[in-house]
Order: C-alpha cells, then sequence, then structure tokens
C-alpha cells in the first residue's frame, strides 16, 4: 500500500491537540504525525515527540576542518618559503596560532550556518499537502500514513472538531 498525506485544519489549539491524542488512541506513530502553524508554540503544545536533532556536531567538524585547514597553511607556507631571520626556527607557533584561530572560528561558524539549514530541511523541494488558512491562524494536522488507516485519522480529525479534512 501507499502511504499518502491527510491533513486535517483545527480552529484552535486544543481542538488540534485533541486530534493529536485522538490519533495516538487510533495507533497512528507519532513519527507519522506534523503539527503546521503560524504561530510559534512551546515544544509539546500539542503533544508531539520532540524532535531529535545533531545540531551540535556541525561546529564540531567545521572547528575541526578550519584548525586542519589553518595548520596546513601555515606550515606548508613556511615550509615552502623558508625564511631565516636572525636565528628563529623556520616554524614559529605564535604567528600560526592568530591564522590557526581564526581558521577554527571560520570553520566553526560556515558549519554551523550549514548545519542549521541541514536540520531545517531546507529547500524543501517537493511541497506536500498544504492549507494556505494555516497562514491565517488556522492549525494543521498532517498525516503521512497508509491509505487504510484513512478512516481512523478521518475519524479522530471528525471527533477533535476539524474544520475542514484534505486529501493529496
Amino acid at each position: 500500500m501507499a502511504r499518502r498525506p491527510i491533513l486535517g485544519v483545527f480552529d484552535s489549539a486544543n481542538s488540534a491537540a485533541d486530534a493529536g491524542d485522538g490519533l495516538r488512541r487510533a495507533g497512528i506513530p507519532e513519527t507519522d504525525v506534523d503539527f503546521l502553524t503560524d504561530t510559534p508554540y512551546p515544544e509539546g503544545a500539542f503533544g508531539e515527540r520532540e524532535e531529535p536533532h545533531r545540531l551540535y556536531i556541525f561546529p564540531f567538524i567545521g572547528a575541526l576542518l578550519g584548525l586542519t585547514s589553518g595548520i596546513l597553511l601555515t606550515s606548508m607556507t613556511q615550509v615552502a618559503y623558508p625564511m631565516v631571520t636572525g636565528g628563529k626556527p623556520i616554524l614559529s607557533i605564535p604567528p600560526m596560532a592568530v591564522v590557526c584561530y581564526e581558521g577554527t572560528m571560520l570553520g566553526a561558524i560556515l558549519f554551523t550556518v550549514l548545519g542549521i539549514i541541514f536540520e531545517s530541511r531546507l529547500p524543501k523541494l517537493k511541497a506536500g499537502l498544504y492549507d494556505t488558512r494555516i497562514t491565517e491562524g488556522y492549525i494543521g494536522v498532517l498525516v503521512n500514513t497508509e491509505e487504510t488507516q484513512h478512516g481512523e485519522v478521518e475519524t479522530a480529525f471528525g471527533q477533535a472538531g476539524a474544520v475542514d479534512i484534505k486529501r493529496e
């Protein structure tokens, strides 16, 4: 069977939360349910699952790559063009530290921005099921499930007081 989306449109947060509870009682997995709003509600306001993220990994990887690039850039440059000045060593740590620090910060910042874009699932190339009333204050409950379960989903939406139910 193919998985198809079904969207319930609600006029209040309480009825959308009731729909989420009804879907849970109907046996719909939480991973198949998304709440769409135009207003930032606190995490878990509708009883939804907490989205796992790995955003903290991106700055560490970027910092490590930036530090490595800084070390390679400064050491390779000094070895390729050796200039002995007053008996000082060719590979001098204090001048290298500045470039390594800047490389570390640049890598961490760039990878953080990339991580935010990646974790936000942007850009979304395929437009899914949506209703323009969601941008006007309504709340959408999007369920992506098997077609055999659409009857249970519609029943849960109806009991919670859905204003409209849309299918793809």
